[in-house]
């Protein structure tokens, strides 16, 4: 028997690559690697935070996601921001990062119930309340577009750690002067 070849080799029932037949640029026929000690910390900032990018358009060629790690000090807030239209999912590595956001009293119920984390979160409409998600190693917390929020790390002795993927191929970051301030305003 005859080993396929071209596309058929990979996988029989995918259509052609993007870019026809030949495929995608070069930067996207391969699979890159991104060591831990190579992330670059050229991105982004908020006040109180170091993000560092290890997938990005600039760095491997991506065209729909980010992903890379944030590390917030000892006893140390971010700046209030959002992240424009991406989507934004967190991976805590290490520490008990709190990430803070405004709830308007219309969730879903969907934050882990009474005992999940979250202090000062509760049904009824009225003014909006402040809402702390407080996590450890392991969680997963994930981040809307445009929700106004900020990291903090309350522990006055361990840096946290988490891993960010985003859904845009570069870390969008709008700081802004607080999280009563509206899309509109930003």
């Amino acid at each position: 028997m005859t080993a396929p070849t071209g596309n058929d080799a990979f996988h029989p029932d995918l259509p052609d690559p993007p870019g026809g037949p030949a495929g995608p640029g070069p930067s996207r026929r391969r699979v890159h690697h991104v060591r831990a000690d190579a992330l670059d910390g050229d991105t982004a900032q908020s006040g109180g935070m170091r993000r560092f990018a290890a997938i990005s358009g600039a760095r491997v060629g991506s065209e729909r996601i980010w992903m890379g790690q944030t590390h917030v000090a000892p006893s140390t807030a971010s700046a209030d921001h959002h992240h424009g239209a991406s989507e934004t999912a967190i991976h805590v590595i290490s520490g008990h990062p709190e990430f803070v956001f405004l709830d308007d009293g219309s969730g879903d119920g969907a934050d882990g119930g009474a005992d999940g984390g979250v202090d000062g979160a509760g049904g009824g409409a009225g003014a909006p309340r402040e809402v702390r998600l407080r996590t450890g190693p392991g969680d997963y917390v994930f981040v809307p577009p445009y929700v106004p929020h900020r990291e903090e790390n309350p522990d006055p002795d361990e840096e946290a750690v988490v891993v960010i993927a985003r859904s845009t191929q570069e870390a969008i970051v709008v700081n802004l002067p607080s999280l009563f301030t509206r899309k509109s305003e930003s």
